[in-house]
């Protein structure tokens, strides 16, 4: 959160156990990390990503590797028109860069990213302390031909209204 007194990202604690930063503040952190060859672990917020990356979901993020840059891999990255960091899935794979959309986006895409704006790949996923497989093993090829297809979304928007009725 920025506070209107400074001009700087700020922190804030949520809790004891949790830490929150403005997108600036969690950029710069991640970066710091990544680059010593670590990886990095912070709470997603948002919706893009359902059902595969909830709001809440705790999301591990690995150092890109420009040789294993993959279609249907989700990544983090800066967004360079809204300048703020993204995760979502990659579903082209072009000469200067990916093309990413949102799982759950309604076909809405990011445009294509240069590799240079690449944070990180999402390695692993945790939801209510659970693992969490589906979206990062070899379905993420289907998954990123639906989702640049836009049929994603309405498959997801089904299987929750069929939940509501059955």
């Amino acid at each position: 959160m920025i506070n209107p007194l400074h001009k700087k990202p700020q922190l804030y604690t949520i809790n004891a156990n949790e830490l929150a930063l403005s997108n600036p503040a969690l950029v710069e952190l991640m970066q710091a990390v990544l680059e010593k060859g670590l990886s990095f672990r912070f709470r997603a917020k948002g919706w893009s990503m359902a059902p595969f990356i909830r709001d809440g979901d705790i999301v591990t993020v690995s150092p890109p590797k420009s040789e294993s840059l993959r279609v249907g891999d989700v990544y983090a990255f800066v967004h360079p028109e809204m300048r703020k960091m993204v995760m979502h899935r990659a579903v082209a794979k072009f000469e200067k860069g990916l093309l990413f959309q949102g799982d759950n986006s309604l076909g809405k895409k990011d445009g294509v990213i240069p590799f240079e704006l690449l944070l990180g790949r999402v390695i692993q996923i945790e939801r209510n302390n659970h693992r969490v497989y589906l979206g990062l093993g070899l379905e993420r090829y289907l998954i990123a031909w639906l989702s640049r297809l836009g049929f994603l979304t309405p498959i997801y928007l089904v299987s929750i209204a069929s939940k509501r009725f059955f």
